[in-house]
Order: C-alpha cells, then sequence, then structure tokens
C-alpha cells in the first residue's frame, strides 16, 4: 500500500491534471464500490465482540474512559504537531479525524473543513504501520502481557487492519481491537466537530 500510494503521488507530480482527470474517469468509480464495502466490513467487525463480551461488560468503564481520554489527549497532539511543523487549517482539520476508519473520518474532515483526501491517506498510513509494526510495537512496550491492552492499541492505532492483526493473536485481542474502533468512530464523530470548532 505504501509503494502504491509513494508512486501515484509520484505520477501525480509528473503527469499533473493528467492524473485528476485519469482518477475521476478510470480509478474513482471502482474506488467508490471497495468504499461502499468498508461499512460492511466495521460492523462484521461485531461478530469477535460479541463472542467476547463477557471482557467488555467487566471491563467497560475502564475501556470507555481509556479510550475517550486517550482520544482527546491525541486530538491536542495533533494540533501541536500541526502548528509545530506550519500546517494551515486546512491541513489541521484533516489531521483530526484519523483516529476512526476511514468510512468515519472522511466525512468528519468534510464537515470541519478538511481535506478528504489528505485524511484518507492519514488513516491508510496508521493502519499500512500498524500491520506492518504491530509485532515489534506490541514487544516494545510490553503490551503482550496483556490481551487487552494490546487488542485496545492495535484496534485504536491501526483501525480494522489492526483489528485484523489482533484477531491473529487471539480472540481476547481481537474483541478488544474490534471495540476499540467501533468506540473510537462513535468518540471522533462526537468529540472532533466540537474540538474543531473551539480549537481551530
Amino acid at each position: 500500500m505504501i509503494l502504491g500510494i509513494t508512486l501515484l503521488v509520484i505520477l501525480a507530480k509528473f503527469l499533473g491534471q493528467d492524473v485528476a482527470n485519469l482518477y475521476n474517469t478510470a480509478y474513482r468509480p471502482g474506488g467508490d464500490i471497495i468504499f461502499w464495502f468498508l461499512n460492511p466490513a466495521t460492523i462484521a467487525f461485531a461478530v469477535p465482540l460479541y463472542k467476547r463480551n463477557d471482557i467488555v461488560k467487566k471491563y467497560w468503564s475502564e475501556i470507555l474512559s481509556g479510550l475517550l481520554f486517550g482520544t482527546v489527549i491525541s486530538l491536542f497532539a495533533i494540533v501541536g504537531v500541526s502548528k509545530l511543523i506550519g500546517l494551515n487549517h486546512v491541513g489541521t482539520a484533516s489531521m483530526l479525524p484519523q483516529a476512526a476508519t476511514t468510512a468515519i473520518a472522511l466525512p468528519i474532515s468534510k464537515a470541519i473543513g478538511g481535506n478528504a483526501s489528505i485524511t484518507a491517506m492519514a488513516c491508510i498510513l496508521n493502519a499500512v504501520i500498524i500491520y506492518a509494526l504491530g509485532g515489534w510495537l506490541v514487544q516494545k512496550f510490553h503490551l503482550n502481557n496483556d490481551p487487552i491492552g494490546e487488542g485496545l492499541g492495535l484496534g485504536t492505532a491501526g483501525h480494522t487492519v489492526g483489528s485484523a492483526f489482533a484477531l491473529k493473536l487471539g480472540s481476547v485481542q481481537g474483541s478488544m481491537a474490534a471495540i476499540a474502533v467501533v468506540i473510537i468512530g462513535a468518540v471522533v464523530d462526537l468529540v472532533v466537530p466540537i474540538f474543531s470548532h473551539l480549537v481551530l
């Protein structure tokens, strides 16, 4: 995925408007079909969550509060880094919803004045990095001692791709990753528009 994105950026640099026309006539119709499948694919993560709902019932307050506070802290971090590297309002607004899955993040990005293309790239890049480095990050931060934390971390950072990786590690990790995707999506949907209005 990273190679494909990089090659498209290089191609766009050299071909300019031709690439935009190619996107609208050839790529976008097929891309829209694939994008349509993102919503049911995201909902499908309710299956592992249902299978391990005993854990959710036991730790629901810790899970909810941790994901809520983590999301709010990450929003302040995004604004801080954006100012540090000199991003304008559109760039910062585009980065704010990246914690949610692509299907949720894109409409939020448009609603708060961001660029959906930048948001999509940020979401995809998050997922690719987690899938490629998830095992190493879990070891590095000693999350493998706690399957609940392991799953929540992978689902939060890597969205549905991170959840797919978590499912490989076990049912607890998979269900925690699934609930992270769902809760983060809801939190981003509710908090980011208010946050952007107050802070940007």
